[in-house]
């Protein structure tokens, strides 16, 4: 069980336990109706388009088959029998880039065999020419119940892993990587972890993720901000007092070492703790044992200790305003959390975390980050961490009116800052190998060749984000990067890759 005092705030992207499992409404669902016959599509799509549904119409399947690659649906109509690419196509391309889709297959009489068969390979069911409106909506009902059991089942697995476990930690870095690892070897002990990072980069859901993944799982985590407690009150927060104690003290309190024990102990900010409670702090630590304020009975604990803190622990004990030997009994192992400009690989999967958890939360219809934002989003060097990034977030899913998370719903700051800077020492700028002038009156093929490289260095050689930034599909992404090592023997993509 996961307990906090109220001076406490929820860890970064934690999951919260009474939030509503997913509800799909009809809006919430992406429909694309394929057909070679523009009326019938356009029937369907009025029809479907009355109760809700949003519906995009591709009359030609290469159109269809481009679609595919570049979005994503819920669920797909497609006729069986067009010319070009037709339904079998279809439901193919279907399966292997939008393996959660639901496809639905629309045949005449002569061709339901080849509808049954479709369904052997995946399909969800078939409509049969022709289609009443009934027929048609109680088969996308029934599609949309799949999607929405498949998604609900995923949410229920994504809270279980972000509760309980590392899984729930967001990142594709190697930098978070080799965090992980260490995390991982350490929550199986009982040694006391000294978290430190910037602001904002998540140290108290990692405290919570060491604790959930240690032999005192089944017992409190208690999560403590000294930074939050009035400094005459700290004590009082850890150690609990008697009644009469202190003016307020109106009744006997239990504080933080007691409430947690057999249990963990998040000590946040742990480098604005005054110098008097250092000291007795340090007294816990050495004997297992804390007393109340305003007491002088001993109760004996038993407690994980983690503590965290932005503050420089060893300048502070060289400045005297940090005690030596606390120092160094709350750095017995240490974790560094990296800034989120030193992982910018992990700034699209937690633009993707955060969406969807906002999504939810706001019980708002799909939504999604035009290219350029993500490109901003990537290059911006968020100075507040996960936290800034978190709210930005919010912000733009909050604002959003259209279903697009584009420039008009960024927050200022973004909105300000350079989408390039270009500035020295900068990680994220365009090479300089091939000016934009340059490119003027350049083949499309060498500009497309150009678009791809830049971004695959802004993004560190992560080709799924490079797709994202470009607005492509990943598979398409794959094809040019394979043509471009056949077209030229010397074309390496591992130059594009990070190194730091």
């Amino acid at each position: 069980m996961s307990t906090s005092l109220p001076t406490s705030d929820r860890p970064e992207g934690e999951a919260s336990a009474d939030r509503p499992l997913s509800l799909i409404q009809p809006a919430d669902l992406r429909l694309l109706i394929v057909d070679n016959e523009a009326a019938h599509a356009r029937a369907m799509t009025e029809s479907l388009e009355k109760i809700g549904y949003h519906c995009e119409v591709a009359t030609r399947g290469p159109d269809a088959a481009k679609m595919i690659e570049r979005e994503t649906y819920d669920i797909i109509i497609t006729d069986m029998v067009m010319n070009e690419v037709d339904g079998m196509q279809i439901l193919a391309l279907a399966r292997q880039r939008l393996p959660d889709c639901e496809v639905v297959m629309v045949t005449g009489h002569a061709s339901v065999p080849l509808a049954v068969e479709a369904m052997q390979k995946g399909a969800f069911n078939f409509l049969e020419k022709p289609i009443t409106p009934a027929r048609l909506r109680a088969i996308v009902e029934k599609a949309a119940e799949a999607v929405s059991l498949r998604r609900t089942n995923t949410e229920l697995r994504q809270r279980l892993d972000e509760r309980f476990g590392f899984e729930g930690i967001v990142y594709t870095s190697a930098a978070m990587q080799n965090v992980l690892d260490r995390l991982r070897r350490i929550a199986a002990t009982d040694a006391t972890v000294l978290i430190t990072g910037e602001s904002g980069t998540g140290k108290e859901m990692i405290a919570q993720a060491i604790h959930q993944n240690s032999p005192r799982r089944g017992k409190r985590i208690v999560a403590l901000n000294t930074r939050a407690v009035s400094e005459h009150l700290v004590e009082s927060e850890l150690f609990g007092h008697v009644k009469g104690s202190f003016t307020d003290a109106v009744s006997d309190r239990v504080g933080a070492f007691e409430y947690a024990n057999g249990g963990t102990l998040f000590l946040d900010e742990v480098g604005d703790m005054p110098m008097s409670t250092q000291i007795k702090l340090l007294r816990v630590l050495e004997e297992h044992k804390i007393t109340r304020v305003g007491d002088n009975k001993p109760i004996k604990v038993n407690v994980r200790l983690i503590s965290a803190t932005n503050r420089p622990l060893e300048q502070m004990v060289e400045d005297g305003t940090f005690r030596n030997d606390l120092y160094f009994r709350l750095k017995v192992v240490t974790v560094t959390l990296p800034p989120l400009r030193a992982r910018r690989e992990d700034v699209i999967p937690l633009m993707d975390h955060f969406r969807k958890m906002f999504l939810r939360r706001y019980d708002k219809p799909a939504a999604h980050f035009t290219p350029a934002v993500t490109k901003r989003f990537f290059a911006y060097d968020w100075p507040g961490n996960i936290r800034q990034l978190r709210n930005f977030v919010e912000t733009m899913v909050v604002l959003d009116s259209d279903g697009v998370l584009g420039d008009d719903d960024l927050p200022p700051e973004l909105l300000d800052d350079p989408l390039q800077t270009g500035e020295a020492g900068s990680d994220v700028a365009m090479s300089p190998a091939i000016t934009e002038s340059a490119l003027i009156g350049q083949p499309l093929a060498e500009i497309e060749k150009w678009a791809i490289e830049e971004t695959l260095r802004l993004t560190g050689g992560n080709r799924e984000e490079a797709a994202k930034v470009l607005g492509i599909g990943a598979r398409t992404l794959y094809r040019r990067l394979d043509q471009y090592k056949k077209d030229d023997p010397n074309w390496n993509e591992d130059a594009f890759h990070s190194h730091s």
